[in-house]
């Protein structure tokens, strides 16, 4: 059986990150006493879309994670990945509170996030298509 280290620790993360992201929520509702919805609150809405933001992206980015370690990619970059993607999502996070205008925390969460995912897409492929003898299995169809 694999252990994933890599990919088991950052999941741990984005766990913790998608508990505080609720928690964020839940507070402004208490505040705005909003139970269902968003009750027509800004900082409710903002913070309401952070975390679907975040559940949006996170389980790509964890598939892609956990393959590539799976087969073999290099651990330090995997890491430096994972730990991107971690401030990435945090500062989209507080990034996502700035009401009055585009923050500057948001774009570059956003813009982190899809580099991000747009390398380890490309290095997944690369593994497979480009590394000699890295395709392992192969499928018979009919």
């Amino acid at each position: 059986m694999a252990v994933l280290p890599i990919t088991l620790t950052i999941a741990a993360a984005a766990a913790f990150i998608n508990i505080w992201l609720g928690m964020r929520v839940g507070r402004v509702r208490t505040t705005a006493k909003v139970l269902t919805g968003d009750g027509g609150h800004p900082l409710l809405v903002a913070r309401m879309r952070a975390q679907a933001n975040y559940v949006e992206n996170a389980p790509f980015f964890l598939i892609l994670l956990g393959l590539v370690e799976l087969a073999k990619g290099q651990a330090l970059w995997l890491w430096l990945v994972g730990i991107a993607f971690v401030i990435a999502r945090v500062l989209h996070a507080f990034g996502m509170d700035s009401l009055e205008k585009p923050a500057k925390t948001r774009m570059i969460g956003i813009i982190l996030t899809w580099l991000v995912l747009l390398g380890l897409a490309i290095y997944a492929l690369v593994i497979v298509y480009a590394l000699p003898g890295a395709a392992a299995t192969s499928t018979v169809i009919g």
